[in-house]
């Protein structure tokens, strides 16, 4: 497929904006519901909406749900699986580390920036591709250590959070996941891929749920966190995940890896304008030298691929 950057780019920052407002619903929802509940049901919610959307948008063209084809379905589902593990993984840990955030802590701008630190950590997890890393990646991990040392020491080693260490390794996951859908999303219909992801992370978090939150699971949780359920199942999970999917066949890598960096700051911007959540000038520059070392990493890669 011929890449198209600007239209790559449209696509990702339109989830990187679902994405980081969904910050401030699973802020909302950590107070009613446990989390691995909470991310099962967002996750099959999000799975039957693709389901839908799949089966009305090939309907006229008789398109089946799955390949036919036994490369294509072998390869459908173990992308669904590989991809749906991951996704499992680091949004449980996303979600647990929003719960762990004390009150009067502004857990939707510190989740939203710490969870985008995948961006710096793609390529230096791609050393175990034998990619070589240039001297501007290293540069933006400095800046990102000096920035999360402003966002999250502002007491010192008293100013860490457990929200803060689930959340980092929430975007150590995520670098895992990004990698997977690299992998597949080449070889797969993206729909069908975000489809099968969520219904594996769905089954995944709701065996979890049962084993460790049967005794928290309520009818008034669900009722409790409705809006943030469906909000994170339909447009966090159905769209703005297939948004990604979709974006990043279009967008180079490095492209794609600037434009979902932008959900740190919706992040922090839905804290303040929905949650009132406020930042210290020392978390507000901790916030801007982690987008910054963001930006400074993925810059080199931009260079290479425009020469080429």
């Amino acid at each position: 497929m011929k890449r198209n950057n600007l239209k790559g780019s449209i696509i990702l920052a339109s989830a990187a904006l679902i994405w980081g407002l969904a910050f401030v619903a699973q802020s909302d929802a950590a107070k009613t519901i446990p989390s691995f509940f909470f991310n099962s049901l967002r996750s099959f919610i999000g799975s039957a909406f693709l389901c839908c959307f799949i089966l009305i948008k090939d309907k006229k063209n008789n398109i089946p749900l799955f390949p036919k084809e036994e490369n294509s379905k072998k390869d459908l589902l173990t992308g669904g699986i590989i991809c749906g593990i991951f996704l499992s993984i680091s949004i449980n840990f996303q979600q647990f580390g929003i719960a762990a955030y004390p009150e009067g802590v502004a857990s939707e701008a510190r989740s939203g920036f710490l969870t985008a630190l995948y961006v710096i950590l793609v390529p230096i997890f791609s050393v175990f591709k034998k990619n070589k890393i240039s001297a501007k990646v290293w540069l933006g991990v400095l800046i990102a250590i000096f920035g999360i040392y402003m966002l999250c020491l502002t007491d010192g080693i008293n100013g860490i959070y457990l929200g803060d260490i689930l959340v980092f390794a929430c975007a150590i996951c995520f670098t895992f996941h990004i990698m997977c859908v690299d992998f597949f999303v080449e070889k797969v219909d993206g729909i069908r891929l975000s489809m099968l992801q969520f219904f594996i992370c769905g089954i995944i978090s709701g065996i979890l749920a049962f084993i460790f939150e049967i005794d928290k699971i309520s009818l008034q949780n669900i009722i409790g966190a409705a809006i943030p359920i469906l909000y994170l199942g339909i447009m966090s999970s159905g769209v703005a995940y297939t948004m990604q999917i979709i974006g990043q066949k279009y967008a180079e890598p490095t492209i794609a890896s600037i434009s979902m960096s932008l959900e740190s700051v919706f992040a922090a911007l839905g804290g303040w304008l929905i949650s009132g959540n406020s930042l210290s000038v020392r978390e507000i520059i901790g916030c801007t030298l982690v987008f910054i070392a963001i930006i400074v990493a993925q810059l080199p890669s931009l260079k290479t691929k425009n020469k080429s």
